[in-house]
């Protein structure tokens, strides 16, 4: 299965196609025949000593054995542990509900903040933005999000957003986005200084120190979308030279 993995990565698969477990020719008299172990990543899924794709898109591979499907999906679904960018929609009593783009809101306990006692209540209004994760993200249970890492540490989270600009991308650019030594961000970067808040869930939140700066780069983010590499060089020498 390794292999058969490995020579299809870079292809488009659809849903439907699968690989089997399948052994090497050569046999070993000492030792166990095992197959490859294989960690199934977003779009792919075991079912016995099958494997799944379930999601049509690219196949990628990350060393040692990590395989996932990259494609441009934009409904995006909760996973335990994933940060996003939310907003505020309803104060009910000790709880948030958060608007980050699912299939229904998540709660968000006042307590779930860095500093927050019973007397000292975060300030959170409706409207707000926040920059989250999620502790409960299962199909049986309602989505519970937290502004603080496993130390008790707001570690960047929190509510945010004053001045800033949010808007929505493919899950797919999130992703290479947040990939180590991102081309794009690095290019973007060079062309523009930003604060950029990327969320898991498809929304970015960007903030220049002009708001015409600030929509160009909301632009180029959105057209990076479906660019290849030599296109969006182009596109981003056009914008450093005032051509947009």
């Amino acid at each position: 299965m390794f292999s058969a993995l490995r020579d299809k990565v870079g292809q488009v698969l659809v849903p439907g196609d699968e690989f089997c477990c399948e052994t090497d020719g050569t046999i070993s008299l000492t030792e166990p025949v095992r197959p490859d172990k294989v960690l199934c990543g977003p779009g792919l899924r075991r079912s016995g000593d099958r494997l799944l794709v379930c999601k049509s898109g690219v196949l990628r591979h990350k060393q040692p054995n990590m395989f996932w499907m990259d494609s441009q999906q934009r409904r995006y679904v909760p996973a335990k542990g994933e940060t996003v960018i939310g907003i505020v929609t309803t104060k009910s009593g000790d709880v948030f509900k958060v608007d980050f783009g699912g299939s229904e809101q998540a709660s968000l306990s006042y307590l779930a903040f860095e500093g927050a006692t019973k007397r000292n209540r975060p300030n959170v209004q409706v409207g707000d933005l926040v920059f989250s994760q999620f502790v409960v993200a299962n199909q049986d249970m309602e989505p519970e999000l937290v502004c603080v890492d496993s130390c008790g540490r707001a570690n960047g989270m929190g509510v945010f957003g004053g001045g800033g600009l949010v808007f929505s991308v493919s899950l797919g650019l999130v992703r290479r986005l947040l990939a180590p030594h991102s081309e794009l961000l690095s290019d973007l970067q060079q062309l523009f200084p930003c604060e950029l808040v990327v969320g898991m869930n498809g929304r970015l939140w960007v903030k220049s120190s002009r708001v015409q700066q600030t929509l160009i780069i909301a632009n180029l983010l959105q057209s990076a979308e479906t660019m290849t590499g030599p296109q969006r060089q182009a596109l981003f020498r056009r914008a450093a030279q005032g051509a947009l």
